[in-house]
């Protein structure tokens, strides 16, 4: 079986142009499918055994262009888990109470539990991404020194990834499990995504004039990814570079890493029954059959 989370994992020198959005291999939609039923029920199993474990928690942090298909990925390969077990959290604008915190706070409050699996639907990568495109919505932050985004100090963006860096790595080295997913979609997938939105009507809602304008700005947010996995891909939570042209097979790459890297942790494991209660056992079974 491919090493998938090896052969996808951006490194310190890693360039975005040599990562293709369409999967190399030869596998059809109707196999990743396929496969990807199979692996549902293995990562439910997994973060069943976890939760009983309450030792480690799980973070996925999903990015990517709009149309990247993260709505959907969350949908397909966490539909057959217990619904006790994951949360998706969405980030969107920062309401003025998250704009009273640091950047990483509405974040933080947002963590799994040990046991469980939290899905960020976009993440606290924004703040090194849209904001970087955009540096005025620093402004609404309140930055002590920082009057004018074309002013911004020169190791502001460095100063950044180091945070985050500290962040995750305090997170990790408490039991958090992190991945983190860039969906790699090419610009002419993304066009005619977005025409499917605009051709059928179920799929109108989804539009919206400003993915156009975001769309403008492609190749200025391609050099932020770049540089953003680049800067922050570590051991402790690396970053995994996913072809994504395809939905079925994006959605089968994720599953497959997160499977083969939580099967590593082998200290994961269903607790054993306490000594006294195993003696026991059969003691209790009698009391209830007599019942």
């Amino acid at each position: 079986m491919a090493n998938y989370a090896k052969k996808l994992t951006a490194d310190k020198d890693f360039k975005l142009s040599d990562h293709p959005s369409k999967f190399q291999e030869d596998i059809s939609s109707d196999e990743a499918k396929e496969k990807l039923k199979e692996l549902r029920k293995k990562i439910a199993d997994l973060q069943d055994k976890m939760y009983a474990d309450d030792r480690y928690s799980v973070l996925i942090c999903l990015q990517g262009m709009d149309t990247a298909g993260k709505d959907s990925l969350i949908r397909e390969v966490f539909k057959a888990m217990n619904v006790r077990g994951v949360v998706v959290e969405s980030f969107k604008t920062p309401s003025e109470e998250e704009l009273q915190h640091d950047y990483l706070w509405r974040h933080e409050i947002k963590l799994p539990q040990k046991g469980k699996f939290t899905v960020f639907n976009r993440t606290h990568y924004e703040n090194v991404l849209v904001t970087r495109v955009h540096p005025e919505y620093l402004l609404n932050e309140r930055i002590p020194g920082i009057t004018d985004p074309k002013k911004l100090p020169k190791n502001f963006w460095d100063m950044r990834f180091e945070q985050i860096n500290n962040f995750e790595k305090r997170l990790a080295e408490n039991g958090m499990i992190i991945f983190k997913f860039f969906l790699n979609l090419g610009k002419e997938e993304q066009k005619n995504r977005l025409l499917s939105r605009l051709e059928e009507e179920e799929k109108n809602w989804k539009f919206s004039p400003g993915d156009l304008e975001e769309r403008a700005l492609w190749d200025k947010y391609q050099v932020c990814y770049e540089d953003a996995i680049k800067n922050t891909s570590k051991k402790h939570a690396p970053w995994y570079v996913i072809p994504s042209d395809s939905k079925p097979v994006s959605r089968y790459l994720v599953a497959q890493i997160i499977y083969d890297v939580l099967s590593q942790y082998k200290d994961i494991q269903y607790p054993e029954m306490p000594e006294e209660m195993e003696e026991n056992k059969r003691l209790y079974k009698e009391q209830l059959e007599a019942e």
